[in-house]
Order: structure tokens, then sequence, then C-alpha cells
């Protein structure tokens, strides 16, 4: 789906939560909501380097993005809308949103350490071969998620320490990492 279907699925879900399979679990919903609200000020607060930009705008060869994600979780709703406000621009990316829930069920090709976390982006070039793969967040984030787990720390800590450090990375690390497995 292009990403203007993503939002809409998204808000379809909110208001009709018994309607999707998961979101009848309150927690769940409750967490859906608050990823909401952080991809909207994402949309309206997230600047993009101007370098970043600059080199993003500059791929001229057709590439097809492929961004697996879910409205429930918590990483996707930084990494989303700022990949989306990276590439919106770029005629020559095509982004496509597939939910990792749903058939084709790509993240199977995908896996994280056996696992299916998300978001996870692929870049195929115009033949439909992989270029680059990245996900689920950026590699800082990924440092702070191991430590405070190796440590013991309780989901709830992890889930807050992960919100401040993306409040306060505003979006460098993957625009860093982008261009860096892009280059």
């Amino acid at each position: 789906m292009q990403f203007e279907e993503y939002i809409s699925y998204f808000q379809t879900i909110l208001d009709n939560p018994q309607q999707y399979e998961g979101y009848q679990d309150e927690e769940i919903l409750t967490y859906t909501k608050l990823n909401w609200s952080r991809m909207n000020r994402w949309l309206k607060k997230f600047e993009p380097d101007a370098d970043t930009i600059s080199f993003i705008n500059g791929i001229s060869t057709k590439q097809h993005w492929i961004l697996i994600t879910e409205p429930w979780c918590g990483d996707a709703a930084h990494s989303v809308p700022m990949i989306y406000q990276l590439v919106k621009n770029n005629p020559a990316i095509v982004l496509d949103i597939q939910l990792r829930d749903s058939e084709p069920y790509e993240i199977e090709n995908y896996l994280t350490n056996g696992g299916k976390s998300i978001p996870k982006l692929i870049v195929r070039n115009e033949q439909g071969d992989d270029v680059a793969v990245w996900g689920p967040r950026p590699q800082g984030c990924t440092d702070l998620f191991v430590m405070m787990k190796d440590r013991g720390a309780e989901f709830h800590e992890i889930k807050e320490e992960i919100q401040k450090w993306y409040n306060h990375d505003k979006g460098i690390a993957i625009q860093q990492e982008l261009v860096s497995i892009l280059s």
C-alpha cells in the first residue's frame, strides 16, 4: 500500500478496533493510539538534514522501497514517518508499505536474529534485486535495547528509554544509516 493508504488503514483500526485481530487487547490498542500520536508528531516536526535530502533526491535510478510494519509497532511510529518524509519528493523511489502480519509475509525473508522484528526496510533496484536492508531500529537504539534487556530491565522501562532515545536523536541516526547503506 502507499503511505496514504497506510495512514487510512491505521485510522480505521483506531476507529473500529473490534474489527481487527489483536486490537481488542486494551494494552495493544492503547499503545497503538500512542503510536498514532507519535507518528503524526514526526510527520509535522521531523526535519530531514539538508545533506540527506540532497543525497536521497539525487537518486535517479528507479528504486522500490518496501517498508514492512504494523500500527502497533513502537519503533515504526518513529521510523515510518521519517522514511516517508525522506523519499516522498523523489519520483524515482516508490515506497510500498507492507504489513508484517498479512500476505505476502515478506518479513519471512528478512528476519532479525530469527525474529520478525519491524520496521524493516528493503531497497530494491529496477531489476528487483535487494541493494540494501535496514531495520528494525537505528543501531544506537538497538544497543540501548540490548543493554537494558541484558541488565534485566522491565519492558515498560525499556519502552520509556527507547522513546527518550528517539526524541533526543530526532531522526539523525536513521538518516545517517540510510545514506551509509545506499552509498
